[in-house]
């Protein structure tokens, strides 16, 4: 599944911000923050159009979750209790 162009990146965030697009495929998630025993969650809005559903495990500690196929939607990081948080998803081209 070979992921487009739509690299999505925030910077020193501490709370949850705006929801974005991906056009799907494969992706990595890479994160850097400030844990103060919170996490960061990928969700994906469910087919209610209000839900978000967990997409990749909270991460909870400085790192790249690997690879992850996502189908095309719209997602949002969930920032519990984390402070100056960095968070790339980035397409995998060829994959």
């Amino acid at each position: 599944m070979r992921a487009h162009g739509d690299a999505v990146n925030f910077r020193n965030i501490s709370t949850t911000p705006d929801p974005f697009k991906l056009d799907g495929g494969c992706y990595v998630v890479d994160v850097i923050g400030t844990w103060n025993s919170g996490s960061v969650t990928l969700q994906r809005q469910g087919p209610d159009g209000a839900t978000y559903l967990t997409a990749t495990t909270a991460l909870s500690a400085d790192g790249t979750s690997g690879a992850v196929a996502l189908p095309a939607g719209t997602y949002r990081l969930l920032v519990t209790t984390a402070t100056a948080v960095f968070v790339s998803v980035l397409p995998i081209p060829g994959e």
